[in-house]
């Protein structure tokens, strides 16, 4: 047997229905409408409920704000960085041990000891973070993002005309 052997069994399928076409057989005058009204006469629009306020206005839309200039930090906590048993972190040698992908953001958050000094490079730190890094004897160094004051908005391809 072969693909193009293969058929439908008897009595499966069917033809569709001809409607509107003369009083000859099945599906003239009327063509299964009915007599009268609306649902006879036209289309009806999907989602019309009969003058009804329709569902899709009558739910409340989305509400809030999201953002446009937001900047996503991958969080390294301290642990993290004294398992390495590195003397200098920066970006670098976090992608290289796969703690980061090439380009995230860094911030050092204070989860964890540390018990030699280490020189920290990153884009950000929190309190506690520097706090322990600096106990320890080492140094933070702040990362410049790689933008001014923001990054362009998600949607705003487009200038002001």
């Amino acid at each position: 047997m072969k693909l193009h052997d293969l058929h439908s069994p008897e009595g499966t399928t069917h033809r569709k229905r001809i409607l509107g076409r003369g009083i000859g057989g099945k599906g003239g005058k009327t063509a299964g409408r009915g007599t009268k009204g609306q649902k006879a006469r036209r289309q009806i629009p999907a989602g019309f409920e009969g003058g009804q306020l329709p569902l899709l206005q009558r739910i409340p839309k989305l509400k809030g704000f999201t953002n446009p200039f937001r900047v996503e930090y991958t969080p390294v906590n301290l642990d993290a960085i004294a398992a390495l048993g590195v003397t200098e972190v920066n970006p670098e040698v976090l992608i290289a041990n796969g703690l980061l992908r090439k380009k995230d953001f860094i911030k050092v958050l204070g989860r964890g000891e540390l018990k030699t000094a280490i020189n920290v490079s990153a884009h950000g730190f929190s309190a506690s973070a520097k706090a322990a890094i600096e106990a320890a004897g080492g140094t933070t160094t702040v990362l410049d993002l790689p933008f001014k004051v923001r990054p362009a908005a998600a949607g705003n391809q487009h200038q002001n005309r």
